[in-house]
């Protein structure tokens, strides 16, 4: 099927492209009830809205025979939500409209504010940029809008979430009454709905998103990590499916930089992306993911929106996404424009319930899965190597004479050992994980089996804290930290755990040690876990009639006796006869009798 476009320029350029038949939205907006019209379009990340737009308003900056119309002010405005997004849609409308003669102006934040004034004075037909730019140079005459044939909104939702709504308004306002406005968003909420009433007419709604399901190109993976690991996750997965591209998606700039520097320090050709980036660093990064001298791109959500590599195959969402459509849009970096991509949330244990109930809003059907293994990586790592050196090679003169030179030197098979050692060295190592499919098991910790309990007479009254216990309990027992396992605090006490290779001789060096200096620190032994001491006590003090506890008296165990009533209190109790029966304590009336009422008389 080819574009049912009247301009063949358009038609040439998308072939040129590779284009070889429309995405269901450009097929929309291209049928004859959608032309001339308003529109409200809501269609799936990577489905070509750009280009779909791009063609909608073609008959409005486009004369009958498709060459671009003169214009002394802009026929047509694009508004974007992010300077990623507003100039990826610049650089699409560029290739698009290129043999039309047509001028495409771009004014975007961080950019050189006097370059894009200059550009608007030369007469563009489109004008690409951000609401806030845009608005900028509206409110200093640089920007006209008195001949706006047609608006369009990419994004808008993601536009009204971020606060645009007044700098949006002040842009329609300025517009003509009789523009045409095209709406684009992936999801439509009701902020959007009331924003196309109030500046659309008539407008035609076209949904491309299948309901009850989700990016069909597009694999959803769930891993259930524990929340120390999610780090060692992130390098296992970049190892294990190698992809020519990938982007990881952190919360905030801070756990950027650092994931940024982690995995720059293991050897990955990484960049980073997020708010305290200039343009500038931002278009550096974006070209050397193009230009494959990355492959590993760290960013916020600000570039959840609006960048487009095509070479981009693995999301890893390093923290879970706050609500379905941060997940619809971070995971839409990949599996565009037919391409299949894989989309992988890393999950804390903790946050498994969350993330069932997003994704179940979403309408995305992840599979759980278990983080790979150094081993698992190792063995992928041997598929491709072995793929790699079996390939057939062309080989010239110059490689035959250094191949026999090296087989002069040493046999095939200490050269192709070689060959394999020299491969995996280019390789970061991969991390072992604490576990890969459920949270860790209630009970002891690894290398805790059998360990012996030990009491500090020291508890949170005399401000006993871990920090300070720990190296106190090394010092005392000549011990590792290592050694050392779960503490308890207690109002007058602190238990602590002892590996059982090392509980002989921690209380021997305590023995030893314990006239060393008079601090007043008693550390004593402790039989069988804390548990079942706590229970063997509560048995001891039970029926007892006043036994003193580590943390004051308990009352002996019984009935309570039967209640007397307060001192000066006449008459019987509560309890003796029916409710209201005896008198108050003071003697008055019953406690439900109330006397008559009676009118107050007039004047």
């Amino acid at each position: 099927m080819s574009f049912p476009t009247p301009f063949p320029m358009l038609a040439e350029a998308l072939a040129t492209r590779g284009y070889a038949a429309p995405t269901p939205v450009q097929a929309e907006v291209l049928t004859p009830e959608a032309e001339g019209r308003d529109l409200i379009v809501s269609a799936q990340t990577g489905s070509g809205k750009t280009v779909a737009f791009g063609l909608a308003l073609a008959p409005q900056v486009l004369d009958a025979n498709g060459i671009a119309r003169p214009a002394m002010a802009p026929l047509a405005l694009v508004i974007a939500p992010t300077r990623e997004l507003a100039l990826q849609v610049s650089l699409e409308l560029a290739w698009l409209f290129a043999a039309t003669g047509l001028k495409v102006a771009t004014c975007v934040g961080g950019m050189d504010a006097s370059k894009e004034r200059r550009a608007l004075s030369h007469g563009p037909q489109i004008v690409v940029g951000t609401p806030g730019r845009l608005r900028d140079h509206l409110e200093r005459g640089a920007l006209v809008l008195s001949d706006i044939a047609v608006a369009v909104l990419d994004e808008a939702d993601e536009m009204l979430d971020m606060g645009f709504r007044e700098d949006l308004e002040e842009l329609l306002d300025a517009t003509p009454q009789d523009r045409r406005t095209l709406l684009f968003s992936a999801t439509l909420p009701h902020s959007i709905v009331a924003l196309a009433r109030r500046y659309q007419r008539d407008a035609l709604r076209i949904s491309t998103v299948e309901s009850g399901r989700g990016h069909g190109d597009i694999e959803y993976q769930a891993i259930a990590v524990a929340p120390a690991d999610i780090e060692h996750a992130v390098i296992n997965l970049l190892r294990f499916h190698e992809a020519e591209t990938a982007m990881l998606f952190c919360a905030t700039r801070d756990n950027v930089r650092h994931l940024h520097a982690s995995l720059t320090e293991r050897g990955f050709a990484a960049v980073a992306l997020s708010g305290e980036h200039s343009q500038n660093e931002r278009n550096h990064a974006l070209q050397a993911l193009r230009d494959r001298r990355a492959r590993v791109c760290v960013a916020t959500d600000v570039a959840a929106r609006g960048i487009d590599l095509p070479s981009l195959s693995l999301v890893v969402h390093v923290e879970v996404p706050r609500d379905p459509e941060v997940l619809q849009h971070r995971s839409g970096r990949t599996g565009r424009a037919g391409k299949k991509g894989t989309a992988i949330l890393l999950v804390p244990y903790p946050r498994r319930k969350r993330v069932e109930y997003l994704l179940r809003d979403a309408k995305v059907n992840a599979e759980w899965v278990k983080a790979p293994s150094a081993a698992d990586i190792r063995a992928a790592d041997n598929t491709r190597m072995l793929a790699d050196l079996l390939a057939p090679v062309e080989a010239d003169e110059a490689d035959r004479e250094l191949a026999a030179r090296l087989l002069a030197e040493k046999s095939a098979e200490d050269i192709a050992i070689a060959l394999v050692r020299a491969h995996r060295s280019r390789l970061p190592e991969p991390e072992e994980l604490l576990a890969t499919d459920a949270p860790p098991p209630k009970g002891p910790r690894a290398g805790f089996e059998g360990s012996q309990w030990f009491r500090l007479n020291l508890g949170r009254r005399q401000n006993a804290d871990p920090r300070w216990i720990l190296p106190l309990l090394c010092r005392k027992g000549h011990v590792s930290r290592t050694d050392i396992g779960a503490i308890r605090l207690a109002g007058n006490e602190t238990l602590f755990e002892i590996a059982a290779h090392a509980a002989p001789g921690f209380l021997d060096a305590v023995n030893r040690t314990a006239g060393e200096d008079d601090d007043g620190v008693e550390i004593t032994r402790v039989d069988g876990p804390p548990r079942a001491e706590a229970r063997q006590n509560r048995k001891e003090y039970r029926g007892n009639d006043q036994q003193q506890r580590p943390g004051g008296f308990v009352k002996p165990h019984g009935a309570k006796p039967p209640f007397k009533g307060k001192p000066g209190f006449k008459g019987k109790p509560h309890g003796d006869g029916p409710r209201g029966d005896g008198p108050r304590g003071d003697g008055g009336k019953p406690f439900h009798k109330k006397a008559p009422w009676k009118a107050k008389p007039k004047g």
